[in-house]
């Protein structure tokens, strides 16, 4: 099962997105595992995708959330709830977190981890919040 990370989320649902087709093959050949959002991956979607500097026209909040709620309508999809602590996060982030941009990201990956997931991402800076190549191999598929 994998806890698509926002920027995958966005990529897939948004044909216009440079990282469109990779995210869709990529999600094609995995879907049978089942996939995930959770209400971190699920508010950044909405707030990218209606920002006025990622599409014009401008999408609205209502557009942008019907757009998700349509997609995790999926029988394969299961939300996630956010019940890891910050305790939990530092514990499990074994490589450490060091800045405040990584604060979301161990979120995630804690959170994936405690349900059996893996975060799908396409960002290779989320390996630095675990030490180990079969910890990262667990918890992280980059794309």
């Amino acid at each position: 099962m994998y806890l698509l990370d926002a920027n995958v989320l966005i990529a897939l649902l948004w044909p216009a997105h440079s990282h469109h087709e990779r995210a869709l093959h990529w999600f094609t050949s995995v879907r049978a595992d089942g996939w995930c959002t959770c209400a971190l991956t699920q508010a950044a979607f909405v707030r990218v995708v209606s920002q006025a500097a990622f599409h014009t026209p401008v999408v609205s909040v209502g557009e942008a959330a019907g757009l998700l709620t349509r997609n995790m309508a999926a029988t394969d999809h299961r939300f996630l709830p956010v019940n890891v602590g910050l305790v939990d996060v530092l514990a499990h982030c074994t490589g450490g977190v060091v800045g405040h941009r990584q604060i979301t990201d161990a979120w995630l990956v804690t959170l994936a981890s405690k349900h059996g997931a893996r975060l799908a991402t396409f960002d290779a800076r989320l390996h630095s919040l675990l030490a180990t190549s079969s910890e990262r191999e667990r918890d992280v598929l980059l794309i």
